[in-house]
């Protein structure tokens, strides 16, 4: 909040997620990270306001769009409709929103001056009556000051409701933002862009989208000239924690998983860090600030530190830390499972001493096949794999299938299509297979899994959770380095890093000093690939930009 400052800006826009804030049914979660008033107020003592967008679809490269999981559990409810189970479970979490941050609008006192209905619904559809009952519902929750819509310059006639104020993404033209404006609110402004694109984000197995700032320089001064309000979209990415990142996926492109780093190349570094983009974006709105006012001095950027390469010296393989299982003639969903994110076993007994096509019917979205616990292959959903050829011993043979939630879709039509795991049959040979047994890896407390350093691994190459440690005697933002590993998740003293893939772009996962401390720091690390790896290290900067083909055995 402090670089916004110094780089000009006067608004903090925020999200507020649904799946954050509900993680299961009626069961609302307000406290520690996810306190999104006590983020309002902290950006009032910083002297800024905040525009808040609780939607609640808000797409934000986030898991299912914001939604929570368990929504798909409800028989009959489709999101985004006046479908009434959907509108019923919609009211509930925006009443406890509103219980949150309406008094915190500006016309009570507070910091929020606007708040967002909706989010690029004309993309979507073009219900006025759905995007009515959207406004009623807000006004309901104590939301009773500027409410407005934004969608893309194409779909703002779709998803503008009349009397609410139609913000514009995308376009920078001062010319074309204001006839657009006018001739869906009654030929007046304000002139709002609700969201502008200084870069853009990345999915596995593509390469580290970049921009140079001179592209965006001009647009800015002349958006700014023009007395048009500007909401960069992002200034700062971060880093999506968790299994919270999302997939984009449409008729004419596959299925694509964002990274965990959510660098966008902005303004404002992964870690927070002034960029030249930065830089140079100040010195724009420098030009423009009122008569007799001047910008504070840049923070300094925070110290990153290296760690010298350490042993992760104590293991404990999935195989052999199984939980209950779930047993059912045919593979159940990770939603019929009641699990939300993570990973799902899928284990049977087939007839060996056959050869023929493994067919996942409706893969979602990454397996790893075991014939008898040993590795035969993996099935890709970004690549439409969903056949693999294996040969079976003689004998009776375990089949296990190892799948990986990979992020549900947040943007488009198949928002109606995202339960995960084998989410229709598995057939060998032309014929179905069934008598699944599911174990559940939900990796929600990474502690559950009790790693031993004389643990003897029943599979040469099937997933580990591998323990250690590293002392360091002062702290500092640092980057772990992953280059060497396969495909997994890293835990830092109980924090979920987020993802890694060999595959790139992303190559490093970025560590936050608050997150260390002075003597002992404990790191977990799920690898599905690479098991036999055991080295880590952290460096001083990120690795982004890296793309390379993963040899495993």
């Amino acid at each position: 909040m402090k670089m916004a400052k110094a780089m000009g800006l006067n608004t903090i826009g925020t999200y507020v997620f649904w799946n954050l804030h509900e993680p299961q049914k009626d069961k609302f979660d307000f406290s520690g990270n996810n306190n999104i008033a006590e983020f309002v107020k902290i950006a009032q003592q910083e002297g800024l306001w905040v525009i808040l967008r609780p939607s609640p679809y808000i797409c934000a490269e986030w898991e299912f769009g914001g939604y929570p999981y368990w929504l798909q559990n409800e028989k009959g409810l489709v999101v985004r409709s006046t479908e009434m189970q959907y509108l019923e479970e919609y009211r509930k979490y925006i009443q406890q929103v509103g219980k949150q941050l309406a008094p915190l609008q500006i016309n009570h006192g507070g910091n929020i001056i606007m708040v967002q209905v909706e989010n690029e619904y004309g993309s979507y559809a073009a219900d006025k009556n759905y995007l009515d009952i959207n406004r009623k519902m807000f006004i309901d929750a104590g939301f009773d000051g500027l409410l407005y819509t934004c969608d893309p310059a194409p779909d703002v006639k779709d998803g503008h409701l009349a009397g609410l104020l139609p913000a514009v993404n995308g376009i920078d033209n001062p010319e074309k933002i204001r006839k657009l404006v006018n001739e869906n609110h009654d030929g007046k402004g304000p002139y709002f862009i609700a969201e502008w694109y200084p870069a853009w984000f990345d999915w596995w197995g593509t390469a580290h989208h970049t921009v140079p700032a001179a592209q965006y320089t001009k647009k800015l001064d002349s958006v700014l000239a023009a007395g048009i309000s500007i909401n960069m979209y992002m200034f700062h990415g971060g880093t999506t924690r968790d299994f919270m990142n999302g997939a984009n996926y449409k008729d004419i492109s596959p299925y694509e998983p964002q990274t965990s780093s959510y660098d966008y190349d902005a303004p404002l570094n992964e870690a927070g860090n002034a960029t030249e983009k930065f830089m140079q974006f100040r010195s724009v709105i420098e030009k423009h600030l009122p008569k007799g006012q001047t910008l504070p001095a840049v923070p300094a950027a925070k110290p990153a530190m290296a760690i010298a390469p350490f042993k992760l010296n104590s293991v404990v393989a999935l195989f052999d830390a199984l939980p209950a299982a779930v047993k059912n003639v045919n593979p159940l969903t990770f939603e019929d499972l009641k699990q939300d994110y993570g990973y799902v076993l899928y284990r049977t007994t087939i007839q060996g001493g056959r050869k023929g096509a493994l067919e996942l019917k409706q893969l979602r979205d990454y397996a790893i096949v075991f014939v008898n616990q040993k590795r035969a292959g993996f099935l890709d959903r970004r690549l439409n794999q969903n056949t693999l050829e294996i040969s079976l011993p003689a004998g009776e043979v375990q089949l296990d299938i190892f799948v990986e939630n990979m992020g549900r879709v947040n943007f488009g039509k198949y928002l109606l299509e995202n339960k995960k795991g084998i989410t229709e049959q598995v057939n060998f040979a032309g014929a179905e297979v069934k008598s699944w047994s599911m174990y559940s890896f939900p990796f929600s407390n990474v502690n559950n899994f009790k790693a031993s350093t004389t643990a003897t691994k029943k599979s040469s190459n099937g997933p580990t959770v591998q323990k250690g440690s590293f002392t360091i005697n002062a702290v500092a933002d640092t980057y772990l380095d992953m280059t060497d590993w396969g495909k997994g998740v890293v835990w830092i003293n109980g924090h979920n890093l987020g993802k890694y893939w060999a595959i790139g772009p992303q190559q490093t996962l970025y560590v936050p000093r608050e997150w260390l401390k002075k003597g002992k720091n404990e790191v977990a690390v799920l690898e599905l690939l690479k098991t036999d790896q055991q080295i880590l290290k952290a460096i001083d900067q990120p690795i982004l930009n890296t793309l390379k083909k993963l040899n495993v055995d």
